[in-house]
C-alpha cells in the first residue's frame, strides 16, 4: 500500500465530518456545513443556483493550481455516500498536520471545484429523480431541469481537465460472478456505441486502473467496472465528449456497513489518491488494456438466501432455494425508512449468494398464518408475547385499532383484516413463512424478509409491517 493511501486511511478519523453519521440527512444540515466554510481561508463558496423547488445548489472551490477538476455528487437524490466523503474532504483541506505536503501539492497543482448535492429536491425525498420526476443523469442533452443546466454551464465555464461523477449503485452488485460485493465500481464512460478510445477517455481509464490496483490493498477483490454500454443522454458520456476526462465512481455494498460509513471512508481515500496520481503523473504508467481487465459488475447477491428448503405440494417434496430482498421505504418528513421484504426468486440459486445465508437442507417450509386472538393495538404486542406467537407458527396478528405508522419495530406483521389466505408464497410476494424441523418444531421465522432465530433468540434488527 502506498504511504499516502495508508496515511489517509489510518488518519481518516481526523477529517470525518462528525455531524453526518447516516446516509439520510437534511439539506439544512448541508447548508450549515457549507456556510461554515465561507470564512475559511483559501476556500470559496458559491451558490450556483436553485433547484426546481427553490433549494440552493452550492459549489466549493479549493486550490489555486492551473488544472481544473470538477466533482459532483448526489445528482441522484438517494445516492449520498460520496456527498459525505466530500464533506470530509472539506475538513481535510482546511486542516494542517503532517499531510500538509499532500495538501500543498494538490492545491498548487489543481483548482478543485466541488458540487455536493446537485439534486437537493431528490435529497430531501431521498429519491433518485428530481422534483420534476426527471433523472438528471439522462438529461445531459435536453437539460430540461435547472440542475442539469447548471452542471453543463459550470462545465463549460471551467472546462475542467478531469471530472469525478460520484454515485451509488445497488448493494447487490458483485464482482463478476463471485460472492464478493462490488464495493466500489468505476467506469471510463464511452463516447460512442463503438466504445472508441480517444485521449480524453484514455486518461479516465488510466486513473481508474491506478485506483483499481491501489484499492486492492484495502478491499481486495471488491472493485469492479460498471457496465459500459453507451448512454447518449448521460452526463458521464457527454462530459467525455465535451473534453473532460471523467471518472465515474459507484459506491456499492459492503457486509456490515448498511449506512456505508466504511465506503464513505474509501471514497475519501480514493478521490485524494486519484488527485495525487494525476498531479504526479503516476496514472500514466497504466494503459487501456489494464482497464479492460477489471472485472465487470455482476448481480449475484440477495439480502437473504435460504438454501435447499424442503417444500411440499400435492403430497410431493421439492427442494428449492429462496432468495429474498428488502426494499427501503422512505418516511419523508422524518428522514427515516423502514424495510419491505419480498421474495425475489425461487428455485436453483446455486450460483447466487446472500448477505445473509442459511443452509436449510434439513428444514421444511411452513406458510405464515394469522394468530387467532385479536389485539386492540400494537402496544399489546410485547417482545416475549411475539416470540411465543412465532414459535407457534404465526407470522401475522389482527388488530382493531389501525396505527398511523406503516411498520412495527418487532418481528411480526399487524393487519386489521388479516386472513390466512392472504399470506402468499410466490415471487414478488411479501416474505413471511417459517422453517421447521422434521419433528414440526419451528426453528426460524422469516418475517418481512428478516430471518428470526426462534431457538437462539438473537436480537432482531429489522421491522414488521402494518398491512392495510
Amino acid at each position: 500500500m502506498s504511504k499516502t493511501i495508508s496515511k489517509l486511511y489510518n488518519d481518516y478519523h481526523r477529517y470525518r465530518c462528525a455531524t453526518i453519521e447516516k446516509r439520510r440527512f437534511e439539506h439544512s444540515e448541508l447548508t450549515r456545513l457549507i456556510d461554515n466554510l465561507r470564512d475559511v481561508p483559501n476556500v470559496e463558496v458559491t451558490m450556483l443556483g436553485k433547484s426546481v423547488e427553490g433549494r440552493s445548489i452550492y459549489m466549493v472551490k479549493i486550490g489555486k493550481g492551473p488544472r481544473n477538476v470538477l466533482m459532483w455528487s448526489q445528482m441522484h437524490g438517494d445516492e449520498a455516500t460520496a456527498t459525505m466523503a466530500l464533506l470530509d474532504m472539506f475538513s481535510f483541506f482546511t486542516q494542517k498536520d503532517e499531510l500538509d505536503v499532500l495538501r500543498d501539492a494538490l492545491t498548487n497543482a489543481f483548482t478543485l471545484y466541488f458540487i455536493p448535492v446537485l439534486n437537493p429536491d431528490g435529497m430531501v425525498l431521498f429519491q433518485r429523480r428530481n422534483a420534476l420526476g426527471i433523472d438528471l443523469n439522462r438529461d445531459a442533452l435536453e437539460r430540461s431541469s435547472p440542475e442539469s443546466a447548471l452542471l453543463k454551464q459550470i462545465r463549460d465555464q471551467l472546462n475542467p481537465e478531469f471530472g469525478f461523477n460520484l454515485h451509488d449503485q445497488d448493494i447487490r452488485y458483485t464482482v463478476g460472478t463471485t460472492n464478493k460485493t462490488a464495493t466500489i465500481s468505476f467506469l471510463a464512460p464511452p463516447t460512442d456505441p463503438e466504445k472508441s478510445v480517444n485521449q480524453v477517455r484514455l486518461k479516465s481509464a488510466q486513473v481508474i486502473s491506478y485506483l483499481y490496483e491501489a484499492l486492492q490493498q484495502l478491499i481486495p477483490g471488491q472493485v469492479a467496472k460498471f457496465m459500459d454500454d453507451f448512454e447518449p443522454r448521460a452526463f458521464g458520456e457527454n462530459m467525455q465528449i465535451w473534453g473532460t476526462s471523467t471518472i465515474l465512481v459507484e459506491s456499492g455494498g459492503l457486509r456490515g456497513d448498511p449506512e456505508k460509513q466504511e465506503i464513505r471512508k474509501l471514497n475519501f481515500v480514493l478521490i485524494l489518491a486519484a488527485l495525487e496520481a494525476i498531479a504526479t503523473d503516476k496514472f500514466q504508467k497504466f494503459d487501456f488494456s489494464q482497464y479492460e481487465k477489471i472485472p465487470v459488475n455482476g448481480k449475484f447477491l440477495f439480502d437473504l438466501l435460504l438454501r435447499n428448503v424442503k417444500y411440499q405440494k400435492n403430497g410431493k417434496d421439492y427442494l428449492m432455494d429462496i432468495g429474498i430482498n428488502r426494499q427501503e421505504v422512505e418516511i419523508f418528513d422524518q428522514q427515516m425508512f423502514y424495510h419491505h421484504g419480498k421474495i425475489a426468486d425461487i428455485g436453483d440459486l446455486s450460483n447466487y449468494y446472500g448477505y445473509e445465508e442459511l443452509a436449510a437442507a434439513s428444514l421444511e417450509f411452513a406458510p405464515g398464518k394469522v394468530y387467532p386472538q385479536v389485539f386492540q393495538n400494537v402496544d399489546e404486542l410485547t417482545a416475549s408475547k411475539i416470540l411465543s406467537i412465532l414459535k407457534d407458527g404465526y407470522s401475522h396478528v389482527a388488530i382493531t385499532e389501525h396505527p398511523e405508522k406503516a411498520f412495527i419495530s418487532l418481528p411480526i406483521n399487524a393487519n386489521p383484516g388479516a386472513r390466512d389466505k392472504d399470506i402468499k408464497f410466490a415471487v414478488e410476494e411479501n416474505a413471511n413463512f417459517f422453517l421447521k424441523d422434521k419433528n414440526g418444531t419451528y426453528l426460524y421465522a422469516i418475517i418481512n424478509g428478516f430471518l428470526v432465530d426462534l431457538v437462539g433468540e438473537k436480537s432482531f434488527d429489522g421491522n414488521g409491517l402494518i398491512i392495510t
